[in-house]
């Protein structure tokens, strides 16, 4: 009597290797690491006053003030947009390469669960160890839920849900603008914005006792996943957009869709950045808007967020476009720029090692003397020292620390 044969079940394939990788997103995640080390910097300024419609401080020189209206205009909430894209269009890349390799849908996909599973812990350790403000655990359980909802949707969902959400966001910054004649005049800027949450994070920065800091970021971490992943809509929103563009290999081929990435570029930067302008001339005084209605400017930002982000992804991979088969992609700042796109997580939790232990008051305590301007080069000089670590990991192949953990742990 014969045996049926047995059928093998093909292994997860491996992570993907150097030459199988495309400029443009491992570029674009390099320079977002130095945009994200300038945007969380102002949080350990615990030495300043911050305003209620920001958190850099209200105070502070001619070039810091400088620095606080570029922050605001093209940094501030436009970067962790273009975090969410880059994740969502990876979730793309991971799942493709894996039934290329023969695994079926449902092992494919149980990779990707296991993969956010490990993201929310690895974000939970950063937030607790070192940074308030960790993305990771909120990317991983935006993963987690878009997944299991969006991933087997035709573009057409994908599309109409961004739209909609995106619809939702320019319809609260309209109605915000039409009701500012009614709110009362007597209103505080206090009660209408995120003071309180701007004093939260200062308080975290401004605690000397390492272990106190760690209880009040642990406990503060629920609220920021959740208000991170699904309460900034603009999260999900740049991760369905991500969803549709990695269907189509738009970062991965850009030269078969130059038309929309420029038109991107242009029109996302230019809204992002004139809805910014307002708001940086209001925070250093150049603008006289009464106190009671500044809160329009957060409604403003939360659409111009989405375009922001957008609009850099599109920016990046048209200059990877430009220079990926010229001699300038082979120098040392391009791929040094590369190899920190290609180690992200390692660089992203390598600069709170860095700047945590300098600026806090549990560490050396530079957040309570140092103003904007400063901690932007402290900020550059880190992502400098990181990006110099990753071009010397990339010369000897090495992947990263963190890639190495979080891979072993999801490929088993």
């Amino acid at each position: 009597m014969s045996r049926t044969p047995r059928t093998s079940i093909p292994a997860p394939r491996g992570p993907v290797s150097s030459g199988e990788r495309a400029l443009a997103p491992d570029l674009a995640r390099g320079a977002m690491l130095l945009l994200i080390a300038l945007a969380n910097v102002p949080w350990f300024l615990y030495g300043s006053t911050q305003g209620t419609t920001t958190m850099h401080p209200v105070e502070g020189s001619g070039l810091d003030r400088a620095v606080q209206a570029v922050m605001i205009v093209a940094v501030d909430g436009r970067i962790y947009p273009l975090f969410a894209f880059l994740f969502g269009y990876g979730i793309v890349q991971l799942y493709r390469r894996q039934r290329e390799a023969g695994a079926d849908d449902g092992a494919a996909r149980r990779l990707l669960r296991r993969r956010h599973l490990w993201m929310i812990a690895f974000g939970f350790l950063h937030a607790a160890l070192l940074w308030v403000g960790d993305v990771v655990s909120a990317y991983g359980l935006a993963g987690l839920v878009l997944v299991a909802l969006f991933f087997r949707r035709r573009d057409r969902t994908l599309i109409v849900w961004a739209a909609v959400i995106t619809g939702l966001l320019a319809l609260t910054a309209v109605v915000s603008l039409i009701s500012l004649p009614f709110v009362p005049t007597d209103m505080a800027a206090e009660e209408t914005f995120g003071a309180e949450f701007y004093g939260m994070g200062v308080a975290v920065s401004a605690e000397s006792n390492y272990v106190t800091s760690v209880l009040m970021r642990a406990a503060g971490w629920p609220v920021t996943l959740l208000t991170q992943a699904f309460v900034n809509v603009v999260v999900p929103v740049m991760i369905l957009l991500a969803l549709w563009a990695a269907r189509r290999g738009i970062l991965e081929n850009p030269g078969a869709h130059l038309p929309l990435l420029r038109r991107t570029a242009v029109i996302g930067l230019g809204v992002a950045f004139g809805g910014g302008i307002p708001h940086a001339l209001y925070h250093v005084g150049a603008l006289q808007v009464g106190d009671h209605v500044s809160w329009i400017f957060g409604s403003v930002e939360m659409l111009t967020n989405v375009f922001g982000g957008l609009g850099y992804v599109a920016l990046f991979t048209l200059i990877a476009y430009r220079i990926q088969n010229r001699p300038v992609a082979s120098s040392l700042p391009v791929v040094a720029v590369a190899a920190v796109g290609k180690r992200s997580l390692s660089n992203y939790l390598g600069q709170s090692v860095l700047l945590a232990p300098v600026l806090t008051a549990w560490g050396l305590g530079l957040g309570a003397t140092i103003g904007s301007a400063a901690a932007a080069g402290l900020a550059i000089a880190t992502w400098a020292v990181l990006a110099a670590l990753a071009y010397l990991w990339e010369r000897r192949q090495y992947r990263g620390p963190a890639e190495t953990l979080l891979r072993r742990l999801v490929y088993r």
